[in-house]
């Protein structure tokens, strides 16, 4: 059975996209076979972190969920950004960058039933070890529905009050639905903040663990998604945190 793991933030730019690349990578680093779907239809963007311009996207979720397109034949194979030495295998269904596409979803939306039938369609086809959903920011019937399907729930949140109180939403929202295991990384932390605290502060709030307290890092703000971090930089302080999370995600934490 695969390993299903969702992705979310309550608002934008907490770096939640970045994540769920640094994850895919060290998954399938590791000799799992990885599927990645971006399922922020509005906005999507996980794929600049593969290497693709929104031009090269010839097939997308947009086409398994209005064109009748099998949703493992819009997969495409973008293990090469994990680098060479990758021994497993990672497969991103993109969304569409074309604005009639973001239109039409931003006026129609879409089933939210037929995406998580889609979820399961995909990881049998692939074979899939490890599914991660990258979600829309804020809360919605689709990202609901993928909780309810998720084994992992990760919120990624800044150390900023609008956070904090969005973070708690969601966590209780998890809680309802009974999402396995939840964990919460507190991303973009100043140098000036004690991680140990802000931790601390953070599982208190919400009774939640926090799987890691990731520093404000100049090289990732210098890579500027032109790449996956913890493959660029394997030996940065931030790309073992990524390692952890990822471990925790799949109960290899012990």
């Amino acid at each position: 059975m695969a390993t299903v793991i969702s992705i979310h933030s309550f608002r934008g730019g907490t770096g939640k996209s970045n994540t769920t690349a640094n994850l895919a990578a060290i998954y399938a680093r590791a000799g799992r076979r990885v599927g990645v779907i971006d399922t922020d239809i509005q906005s999507p963007g996980i794929h600049v972190l593969f290497g693709l311009a929104g031009d090269e996207i010839e097939a997308s979720l947009n086409d398994f969920l209005w064109h009748g397109r099998a949703i493992e034949d819009v997969a495409r194979d973008v293990t090469s950004a994990a680098g060479p030495d990758t021994t497993g295998r990672i497969h991103l269904i993109p969304s569409s960058m074309k604005p009639g596409e973001i239109a039409r979803v931003l006026r129609e939306g879409y089933d939210a039933q037929m995406m998580t039938e889609g979820f399961r369609q995909l990881i049998a086809a692939l074979d899939l070890d490890i599914l991660l959903i990258d979600t829309h920011p804020g809360l919605n019937e689709e990202t609901l529905l993928s909780l309810v399907l998720s084994d992992s729930l990760l919120i990624v949140m800044r150390p900023d009050r609008q956070d904090y109180e969005g973070t708690g939403v969601t966590a209780r929202i998890a809680r309802e639905l009974e999402v396995p295991r939840v964990r919460i990384v507190v991303n973009k932390c100043p140098d000036s903040f004690d991680s140990v605290a802000v931790a601390a502060r953070v599982e208190e709030a919400y009774s939640c663990p926090v799987a890691a307290v990731i520093p404000h890092s100049d090289e990732v703000m210098r890579l500027a998604s032109e790449g996956i971090f913890s493959v660029r930089h394997p030996d940065d302080p931030v790309s073992a945190l990524l390692r952890t999370v990822a471990a925790t995600l799949v109960g290899d934490d012990g």
